[in-house]
């Protein structure tokens, strides 16, 4: 019998679905980071000029991947992986809640300041007349990019300690991701 095409999850690996949602994440977090640090480092670069009119993009598209990642690791609890000990399951979680507050705080901000949202052409919010909301600009402004750069720490943390872990075979978990 041939083996099927989209493996479930197991609690000794991830499936088929996990993996592509883990590694699709794992590269539009990789150009959201490729847009900030070039605008940080390089503003008003032709290379800033070219990634930066696609952060919002990506990252609508990010929030969206979440959402059905969150979802499906919902639907999957019982049969996936266990965390290897406590902290790695709460550095999981405050990625998932990092995850969710940068692009929140984004639309919220975008929102706020009453100008239309169409990432990849597609109308999410109009525009509207009159003044900015001021408490919704103010979040965004204040907390959206010092929680993008959490964000960026909490990956190069969770990259290091699967790094960390696979130092030996009782604790390797690098093998659960990649199938």
């Amino acid at each position: 019998m041939p083996e099927p095409l989209l493996k479930p999850d197991t609690p000794q690996r991830y499936g088929t679905v996990s993996r592509i949602l883990h590694w699709g994440m794992a590269l539009g977090f990789a150009w959201m980071f490729a847009t900030t640090l070039t605008t940080y480092f390089f503003e008003e670069s032709a290379l800033d000029e070219l990634l930066w009119p696609t952060h919002k993009s990506v990252g609508a598209l990010m929030m969206l991947l979440l959402l059905v990642r969150g979802a499906w690791g919902l639907l999957n609890a019982r049969c996936r992986p266990a965390s290897t000990n406590l902290l790695a399951h709460f550095g999981h979680l405050a990625l998932y809640a990092v995850m969710f507050a940068v692009p929140f705080i984004g639309l919220l901000r975008q929102f706020g300041s009453g100008r239309a949202f169409a990432p990849f052409g597609i109308p999410l919010m109009p525009g509207f007349e009159g003044g900015a909301i001021t408490w919704m600009t103010d979040l965004g402004g204040n907390f959206h990019g010092l929680l993008g750069w959490t964000l960026l720490a909490l990956t190069v943390g969770h990259i290091a300690a699967a790094l960390w872990h696979r130092r030996s075979a009782e604790t390797n978990v690098i093998p659960r991701m990649f199938g």
